[in-house]
């Protein structure tokens, strides 16, 4: 794929990572994470709209791991909008979407070249997979108020936020306020939150 895409011409899907029962609940839930699930159902309902494919990522971790495949905790968050008969779900064991999955293959077969992402956590599987997806030669956009993690034991999550904002910016991402994103084609601008 070319490393520059045009932005008229591309085909979105947004990819949803690691909004999971056992990240979102956990002891030291996500920064913010009432702000963080509605802002993901504002990209979902705009997605929906302009019937751009929803990947959900879900990570997957060993059977003693605090979430296991198909354990309580591993299921998706239930405030998330998905629609578990139409949006794609896939496992994943590594900070990138794309590592020992089908995920790359699955975007050329639905000749998408325009990645937008979301989700948890900010410094380790959206950091990675922008860049991952950045390296394959995608437009990334990182909806910058619609990813988020606990506090780290050097910086709070709002400074770790804030730095990933900054630092994947241009050179792998474009990031932008959920609510400024676009779907769909020219003659379809559909923003987050626009009634079709």
């Amino acid at each position: 794929m070319p490393n520059q895409i045009s932005k008229d011409s591309s085909k979105s899907a947004l990819l949803i990572i690691d909004m999971q029962v056992g990240l979102f609940d956990a002891p030291q839930p996500p920064y913010q994470r009432e702000r963080l699930l509605s802002n993901i159902n504002q990209l979902i309902a705009a997605a929906r709209l302009a019937q751009a494919p929803i990947l959900e990522a879900m990570h997957t971790g060993p059977q003693h791991s605090a979430i296991p495949a198909g354990s309580p905790l591993w299921q998706p968050v239930p405030g998330l909008d998905l629609d578990l008969q139409q949006d794609q779900l896939f496992n994943k064991t590594r900070p990138s979407c794309f590592e020992g999955t089908s995920l790359a293959q699955q975007l050329a077969e639905q000749a998408i070249d325009r990645l937008i992402i979301c989700g948890m956590k900010t410094q380790f599987c959206i950091d990675t997979t922008c860049r991952s997806a950045s390296e394959r030669g995608l437009a990334v956009v990182l909806a910058a108020d619609a990813h988020s993690c606990p506090d780290g034991e050097l910086l709070s999550a709002g400074q770790i936020i804030q730095h990933h904002n900054q630092t994947l910016a241009g050179a792998f991402a474009d990031v932008q306020p959920a609510a400024s994103i676009r779907f769909g084609t020219p003659s379809q601008p559909l923003q987050c939150g626009e009634r079709a």
